[in-house]
């Protein structure tokens, strides 16, 4: 037998290796949970603190609000518990699933989220003057924390498919609608504070892709104009929006809220009046335990404690930076960059808002607010960044800088921009014998 087919015979069943390896065969909606990235390690520890910290000031901030309905100190502790516990394991779900398979069904998940915001209108429950949840027993959904991760989502399948027409006005509103829907139906619930996170979210992500600055000012102006347009409308809403401006107008009204949380803040001191000493939680504060929880931690903890939840959403922020920077995948970069964005605004709009910086606008402080659909759906986004940090596949130049009109037939008919392969090292080179002159034989 010759050399060469025994090479042929070896290289056989490598070759079938190969084959079994293509990346398009026998995947599942779920992969191994991947492991040994530093920077994903380091995301869960600050998670883990962030979590941790928030269950114990729910636990603290709710006894007055448990009292009142009747039960235990802790029985609204033991249902943020609950809560936690499938949010852990939304996280594990998250770092599992496989980021092309989720990015693929992305229209689906908005289409999803716009038809829970229409069940909203149509049959929610209302509490405190809103109607915001669906009663399915086991949990009480919110489904405008859901539509924040549904957006993020789809706007990076968006820039995928499309990045080539977003640069043009009527190409963008096309697309953009279903962001514009579900804002609006946020804005009937009426909850203008998680609008604006929406808005603020989908920016962001379109401004890190490249749209124009020409339409990025269009887009700001147009939501600064239905925001005018909306509190216009509402003089309720408009004389609390802007309350925190003069918050000593209306003390028993409008500014009871700011002038509570003030004073709470400023019992607390440098050291604070102890864990679970707070005075505001027993009925001089309302949703203290929601809202206005980072003042139980300034009135317990003092500005040490408030100055450390503050220093792990900076520690977040860094943390998810870095795994956005070093993703190679413009995808799954713009993924992190919404998940990041959403987080820390939402930190900032609630701090700012229970300092008197900002109006109460109703946004939860992310991981320590009490609430069942926004821990799971925050936790479930921190997966996904765990995922991204230990994803090494690349894409081609998605950056959106020119842009070409197409009808509406074209554009769904358009192909799938194709990542690009990992590059295969270079042939052996084979070396050739000189043929022999007749007189060497």
């Amino acid at each position: 037998m010759s050399i060469r087919s025994l090479e042929r015979r070896a290289t056989r069943p490598a070759a079938r290796r190969e084959a079994t390896r293509s990346p398009e065969r026998g995947r599942g909606l779920l992969q191994p949970l991947p492991r040994g990235d530093n920077t994903a390690r380091v995301l869960i520890v600050v998670t883990t603190a962030l979590v941790i910290f928030g269950a114990i000031f729910v636990a603290s901030a709710s006894e007055g609000q448990s009292a009142a309905n009747g039960g235990t100190a802790f029985s609204i502790m033991v249902h943020d518990v609950a809560y936690l516990c499938l949010g852990i394991f939304a996280l594990y779900l998250a770092a599992r699933v496989r980021l092309e398979r989720l990015v693929k069904t992305a229209p689906l998940l908005v289409a999803g989220g716009l038809f829970l915001l229409v069940a909203v209108k149509a049959v929610g429950v209302t509490s405190n003057g809103g109607k915001r949840w669906l009663n399915l027993r086991v949990i009480d959904l919110q489904p405008s924390e859901l539509f924040k991760l549904c957006t993020v989502v789809f706007l990076a399948w968006l820039v995928e498919h499309h990045h080539d027409e977003l640069n043009n006005w009527k190409q963008l509103a096309l697309w953009t609608l279903p962001l514009w829907l579900g804002c609006g139906f946020i804005v009937l619930e009426p909850d203008i504070g998680t609008a604006s996170v929406v808005l603020i979210i989908a920016v962001s992500m379109l401004a890190v892709a490249g749209l124009s600055r020409r339409l990025l000012l269009g887009v700001l102006v147009l939501t600064g104009a239905a925001v005018g347009g909306y509190l216009a409308m509402e003089p309720y809403s408009a004389k609390r929006f802007f309350s925190f401006l003069h918050p000593n107008s209306n003390l028993l009204g409008s500014g009871y809220q700011l002038l509570q949380s003030k004073i709470g803040l400023g019992a607390g001191g440098i050291t604070g009046l102890g864990l679970g000493h707070s005075r505001e939680k027993w009925g001089l504060l309302p949703n203290p335990h929601t809202d206005f929880i980072f003042t139980i931690v300034g009135e317990e903890l003092g500005i040490i404690g408030a100055l450390a939840v503050i220093a792990l959403f900076i520690a977040f922020l860094m943390v998810s930076v870095r795994i956005a920077r070093q993703c190679s995948n413009q995808v799954y970069r713009l993924i992190a960059v919404g998940i990041t964005t959403w987080i820390i605004v939402e930190a900032l709009i609630n701090i700012s808002s229970v300092v008197g910086w900002w109006a109460v606008t109703g946004v939860p402080l992310p991981f320590f607010s009490y609430g069942g659909t926004a821990l799971i759906t925050e936790l479930a986004a921190v997966g996904l960044l765990y995922n991204i940090a230990h994803d090494r596949s690349r894409s081609g130049d998605l950056t959106i800088r020119q842009h070409q009109l197409t009808n509406v037939r074209e554009t769904f008919q358009r192909p799938r921009p194709q990542s690009r392969p990992a590059p295969r090292p270079a042939p052996r080179p084979v070396a050739h014998r000189r043929p022999r002159h007749p007189q060497e034989y």
